[in-house]
């Protein structure tokens, strides 16, 4: 059994997607599997009504909830699935392989590839993420990018404690637990893993485990100097 497992991150009871998780599997299994998962579904239910200027590449791949909002300029691959409630903004642009609980909000110019969020999980404006799942409730500042894949090309591993656990990936952006605050322009390198309710100051570039309910921030002081006064 690995300890890295799903209760530690999240609450899946009133997600829709939670068989995706294996009992006594790594939290970030799901990855593997998700692009299996998405073409054995039904897709196509599209129960909005697509305003004018959104883009969606093979509709028949594509399901969306009732009560999303997507505003015009957003483009949408499939195969996906949004859930209900949901609000897309304009330039954002959802690519292949991504599921969303409800709730959720994916702000302008966000990118979504191959990912997972939970209920109410909020991407916003200017934001990356990549092979990664983002927990209920978490939310992404403007800026913040979860990278997804080495200089290298290497698998990645994760940092944690004092070892390093293959991961069976080549591309694995970050786990992001639930209540999870991540402020804006943010860097998660390729195997962050966030414990619930933790907080990532601004500007901070971090990788590695970190613990449930843990502040981040940079070492770094801020000098603050007056300026000489020129006559």
């Amino acid at each position: 059994m690995h300890f890295l497992t799903k209760s530690l991150f999240f609450t899946l009871d009133e997600f829709f997607h939670y068989p995706l998780w294996q009992e006594g599997e790594p939290v970030w299994s799901p990855l593997q599997g998700l692009k299996n998962y998405l073409h054995s579904k039904e897709l196509g239910k599209i129960q909005i009504a697509i305003p004018p200027g959104v883009h969606l590449v093979h509709p028949e791949l594509i399901s969306i909830g009732e009560g999303t909002v997507i505003e015009p300029g957003a483009m949408i691959q499939g195969p996906c699935i949004i859930g209900d409630r949901c609000i897309i903004a304009h330039g954002a642009y959802i690519r292949k392989h991504v599921i969303t609980g409800h709730g959720c909000v994916i702000g302008h110019c966000a990118e979504i590839k191959h990912s997972i969020l939970l209920n109410k999980a909020s991407v916003t404006h200017f934001s990356y993420v990549g092979d990664s799942i983002i927990g209920n409730r978490a939310n992404l500042g403007a800026g913040v990018k979860c990278a997804n894949l080495r200089l290298d090309r290497a698998e990645i591993m994760v940092r944690f404690e004092n070892t390093q656990l293959k991961s069976g990936l080549k591309k694995f952006g970050a786990i992001v637990g639930d209540d999870v605050q991540i402020g804006c322009n943010c860097v998660l390198n390729p195997g962050t893993i966030l414990g619930k309710g933790s907080v990532c100051h601004p500007l901070v570039n971090i990788g590695g485990y970190v613990p449930p309910h843990s502040s981040v921030s940079s070492s770094r002081e801020i000098l603050i100097e007056k300026l000489p006064t020129y006559v």
